[in-house]
């Protein structure tokens, strides 16, 4: 077998998620140092001009740095619980309260809908979205899901149609106009003919309680559970959980993606931010300025200021924030790479061992590593992800021999941490 030379420069860095601290600026505001409703955010929305606020006390909107309570021009929002808002494509508000269903607010007139409150049996509201139609699809709990177009509304329930459950949790709306629709009994998708339904028993899906779901730009399915985060691509479904990733908790009750294509995520133990594929960074009490506890919602807004709600200690801004890219450590190692040659020595990233063996000949390598399994990347030198592997165990081969020649970074991630090696493939 004809053997071939390559040359192996290996360098450790450790991820950016375990190492680097958060930058940016924040601001927090509660009951003690602002005029904000309530300490207890149940809802948030943010439009080109601040951000909407909605509490167990009612609504309220922080503008420039005043805080205004809606509950002065509207007395069905005092001490009525704000459970979702939604900024329409007009700029219009729309509530979701417990007691009086939707309201609409165009900033000088207030909407209301009591005869359809009553007639659907509307209370409760949870979720408000807009599909491409311009049609409002409102999720109601344990009342199932309504749709109004401007003129009439029609109601789903899981005795007339393929909803899995009346439990409505959150709303999304893909590409081709399909209502993915969340509840405590897995993941409904309505393409307004048919229904497609998702669980744990005939899917990836980690948990069928599911708080939360967003789309990204390509189209990708992201779900927060109560069993740790999903992606699915409408082929594979990926899961991220606190055994083999640094999110701060499984249970993730909201998700929303900010202009860069960063996915933030607000869970039961803090929040924390990920690119999709190896970046993480994590947010707690420990290492910033965000409440401690539950962080139950999110809103970005288009200034890029990330808005995070306590559901007990009020809601924190961030402002400036910036991924950080990977620290690359020195070189430790140059070799000429043969067949059947000893692996070159590789260094401890905190408590994990993780080592390279190359087979390059062959067109494979092995990674040994201690933990059951891990998730490796293959990052090319434009930052693309080429390769993914997931539930990787120990000293399983990789395939590598279609890899175009030339840089690349291999993230180990584990439930122990992350460690990143840089080669040259020539």
């Amino acid at each position: 077998m004809m053997k071939h030379k390559a040359i192996l420069t290996l360098l450790l860095c450790f991820s950016a998620s375990l190492m680097a601290q958060p930058n940016g600026t924040w601001t927090v505001y509660n009951t003690k140092n602002s005029e904000i409703g309530g300490n207890n955010i149940s809802a948030l929305a943010a439009d080109n001009k601040g951000v909407w606020v909605g509490t167990y006390q009612g609504l309220c909107r922080l503008n420039g740095g005043s805080w205004l309570d809606y509950a002065m021009f509207n007395e069905k929002l005092k001490d009525q619980s704000v459970n979702c808002l939604m900024v329409d494509k007009r700029g219009v508000v729309w509530i979701g309260t417990d007691d009086y269903g939707v309201i609409e607010f165009d900033g000088t007139h207030w909407t209301e809908y009591a005869t359809e409150t009553r007639r659907l049996k509307m209370k409760f509201i949870k979720e408000i979205t807009q599909d491409k139609d311009g049609v409002f699809w409102i999720g109601v709990t344990l009342g199932g899901l309504v749709s109004y177009n401007g003129y009439t509304w029609e109601k789903y329930t899981p005795e007339d149609c393929g909803l899995l459950s009346d439990f409505v949790l959150d709303l999304a709306v893909d590409r081709a106009n399909r209502k993915w629709i969340t509840t405590n009994a897995g993941v409904s998708v309505f393409n307004d003919r048919r229904w497609v339904g998702y669980t744990v028993e005939n899917s990836g899906l980690p948990d069928n309680i599911v708080p939360a779901v967003a789309i990204d730009k390509n189209n990708v399915k992201w779900f927060g559970t109560l069993n740790g985060l999903a992606s699915f691509d409408g082929e594979e479904w990926k899961i991220w959980n606190t055994a083999n990733s640094p999110l701060p908790s499984n249970q993730v009750n909201d998700l929303v993606f900010d202009d860069d294509g960063m996915l933030w995520i607000a869970t039961a133990g803090g929040a924390a931010v990920f690119d999709g594929e190896s970046r993480w960074m994590v947010f707690t009490s420990k290492n910033s300025d965000l409440p401690s506890g539950n962080i139950y919602k999110l809103a970005v807004s288009r200034q890029g200021d990330v808005w995070f709600g306590s559901d007990t200690k009020g809601v924190a801004k961030l402002s400036g924030f910036t991924m950080p890219v990977p620290e690359v450590a020195a070189p430790v190692a140059e070799a000429e790479e043969k067949q059947d040659e000893a692996p070159a020595p590789q260094q401890q990233a905190g408590e994990e061992r993780v080592r390279i063996n190359p087979h390059l000949s062959e067109g494979y390598i092995t990674i040994t590593i201690e933990s059951p399994t891990a998730t490796v990347t293959f990052t090319n030198k434009v930052g693309k992800v080429v390769k993914t592997v997931t539930n990787y165990r120990n000293n399983q081969k990789i395939m590598i021999n279609k890899l175009a020649k030339g840089m690349y970074v291999v993230g180990v991630a584990t439930a122990r941490g992350e460690k990143k090696i840089k080669f040259n493939l020539k």
